[in-house]
């Protein structure tokens, strides 16, 4: 649902800063004193500013800007608006005032905890597992919205029941003090888990008022350029607020290289998890933004947008999963719109040594006419791609992300991607938009994948381009962050402090693109748990369906116990491959084994076509036990991931696509 949005917002309005409204700590003073009109652009974005900073101090996403000109993100504005003028007016999305209560209900909703109000709210034990995974920070986040809702719903005199939020977090301690203590509890317990506590809370915290036990180390991180993925994000956050290092560290990570320290159980990344695993991440990650951002006081407000007409073919103008289902019946598969990939390929056979790639625009009449013959021409195959100039396909490009009737990054998210700027370091900065990633809908993440990786490359030939990584950041700022169809209204100065701190995030997303599709270890691991707990719950009700059959359970659990075992010795798996020839092979594990070392003996025993298989075509997956699937990547030590999950199955087979 649209939870990060507000029925108030910030439309871009299109002047440039004058000197009378002086740029962000009066560093930009040559800028300020341009007069030149721009369109008319919306800048989405409404927030509660962290208490302690004043309302225009310099932000950290600021900083790398202070020496830079933003002339280069004004002129792009400015060619916007020359692109614009021909171009037919599109409907503007109505914003509709959202009711008392009814944010955090959609809040609730989208946490996969709509069960905790309303009719359901009756019988809320199927969140208890969910509820007993959940960190000391996520827990308060989601009290906080259960408290708000209740409160309202009372006072609309509701009839069905508003469960109190003290009810629904005792039932959920009191229930983890009945479990048995059978050895199910070392599901996710892992040499590396030597930040946690001693219990069976291996990534997660009790959700208790009093007992909370942060998830924090003990010792300090191993590096400040280290992106710490075993550790909740609001945890950090909250451990760094509470002593006080906020100003030590905002000045330690200015232009840090961060960088992700190897994981022996092995790094997942978006795309490696079963729907089913992928879904609740999505819950976790939406729970752990809401908690980073209430640590320093950011508050993430929703719009509902109402549904506008827009057109069912074409290329440009069109809502990006009718597009996809489009080129789907052209090429079965395809997951980047073919317009898409069409025009980065046309841009790099121009070579991307050309200077201003991306900078230097296209002339807004032949872009025009571009426009119009690829939208009659391109299905059928007859345009004419030798006659697009480079700089035409760059402009087409960014046409074509800006022409979006719903933003790239969503219309649910794009204000919290703009939010981010507020948070005090750059690493928290880079942590909330990794959750934001896992958070957009797969049709969005996986074309934003496709441009960064294509910026990177432009950014690879910077000595013969002169695009840094800054100059494309400010190019295509504009671009990802403005949205012409929501019809809201800015001040120049606020229309300022976006530019540069949108400017920063896209140089932050471009540079440290590798991380941003990385499912952290913590969230990962209360997959785990919840899983494990999952199990148990149906395990007990096999147990009690069976007697009640007059069953032997003693002959159920003998079963049970051999599907697992698999008459496999202790430090023995068993790796199935059953579309290689080799179909099953039993691998003894030592602590240098890896999952590539797995695969490489598949391989070489491989004759006739299958031996054709190349490296990237087939991999090892984890499944079952307590995570549903799991695409392993070749660094993972499978004695470590082992212990991880000691009931998994190892099967070999390739990607879905």
């Amino acid at each position: 649902m649209n939870w990060l949005s507000s029925s108030q917002g910030v439309v871009l309005t299109a002047y440039h800063p004058s000197g009378k409204d002086q740029a962000v700590g009066g560093n930009h003073g040559e800028e300020a004193t341009s007069s030149r009109k721009y369109g008319q652009y919306t800048m989405n974005q409404e927030i509660t500013k962290v208490p302690e900073k004043p309302p225009f101090d310099r932000s950290s996403s600021q900083d790398s800007l202070d020496e830079l000109s933003m002339e280069t993100y004004w002129t792009e504005i400015e060619n916007i608006e020359k692109s614009s003028e021909n171009r037919q007016d599109q409907e503007v999305v109505v914003v509709k005032e959202p009711d008392e209560g009814e944010l955090e209900e959609e809040w609730l909703k989208e946490a996969g905890l709509s069960n905790l109000f309303g009719e359901s709210a009756g019988d809320p034990q199927e969140s208890m597992v969910f509820l007993s995974t959940l960190t000391r920070t996520q827990a308060a986040a989601v009290q906080k919205r259960v408290e708000t809702v209740s409160q309202t719903l009372r006072k609309k005199n509701k009839q069905y029941q508003i469960p109190d939020v003290r009810d629904i977090f005792a039932q959920q301690r009191e229930s983890k003090e009945k479990a048995p203590d059978g050895n199910d509890s070392q599901s996710v317990r892992t040499n590396e888990n030597k930040y946690q506590g001693k219990d069976d809370q291996a990534s997660s915290l009790a959700v208790g008022e009093k007992e909370l036990i942060p998830l924090v180390p003990e010792e300090a991180p191993a590096s400040e350029t280290d992106i710490n993925l075993v550790v909740s994000f609001a945890e950090q956050a909250a451990n760094q607020k509470e002593s006080s290092k906020e100003k030590a560290q905002k000045s330690k990570d200015g232009d840090a290289n961060f960088r992700l320290p190897k994981d022996k159980t092995g790094t997942t990344r978006i795309g490696d998890l079963a729907p089913q695993d992928m879904k609740k991440v999505c819950n976790l990650a939406f729970i752990e933004l809401t908690a980073l951002c209430d640590i320093w006081g950011i508050e993430l407000k929703q719009q509902k947008a109402v549904k506008i007409k827009t057109k069912d073919s074409g290329l440009f103008c069109i809502p990006l999963t009718v597009l996809l289902e489009q080129d789907q019946r052209k090429v079965p598969g395809t997951r980047i719109p073919l317009i898409f990939q069409k025009l980065i390929s046309r841009i790099e056979e121009g070579g991307l040594e050309t200077e201003g790639l991306l900078r230097i625009p296209g002339a807004a009449i032949r872009i025009k006419n571009l426009c119009q013959e690829l939208e009659a021409k391109f299905y059928e195959g007859t345009f004419n791609w030798e006659s697009v100039k480079q700089h035409d396909a760059a402009s087409l490009l960014k046409l074509f992300i800006r022409e979006l009737p719903q933003p790239l990054l969503s219309v649910e998210y794009l204000r919290a991607f703009q939010a981010v700027q507020h948070l005090p370091t750059r690493k928290q900065q880079l942590q909330a938009l990794n959750l934001l990633v896992i958070l957009l809908p797969d049709a969005n993440r996986d074309m934003l994948k496709a441009l960064l990786e294509f910026l990177q490359r432009v950014i690879d030939n910077r000595e013969k381009n002169k695009m840094t990584t800054m100059n494309v950041a400010m190019v295509m700022a504009p671009n990802l962050f403005m949205c012409h169809t929501l019809g809201l209204k800015s001040s120049e100065q606020r229309e300022f402090v976006m530019a540069a701190g949108t400017a920063s995030i896209m140089h932050l997303m471009i540079k440290h693109q590798q991380l941003l599709w990385t499912i952290p270890k913590f969230i990962v691991n209360q997959v785990r748990k919840q899983n494990t707990e999952n199990h148990k719950k149906d395990k007990k009700a096999m147990k009690k369906l069976l007697k009640k059959m007059a069953y032997d359970r003693e002959k159920y659990e003998k079963q049970d116990k051999s599907t697992s075992d698999a008459d496999v010795p202790q430090g023995v798996i068993r790796v199935q491959a059953p579309h290689l020839s080799k179909v099953s092979m039993a691998i003894q594990l030592t602590e240098e084994l890896k999952a590539s070392d797995v695969l490489a003996r598949f391989l070489s025993q491989e004759s006739g076509i299958a031996q054709t298989l190349k490296k990237g075509e087939v991999f090892l997956y984890e499944i079952g036990g307590n995570i549903g699937e799991r695409c392993l990547d070749d660094d993972t030590y499978m004695m470590d991931l082992y212990q991880l999950n000691p009931n998994a199955e190892w099967v070999i087979k390739s990607k879905p696509s």
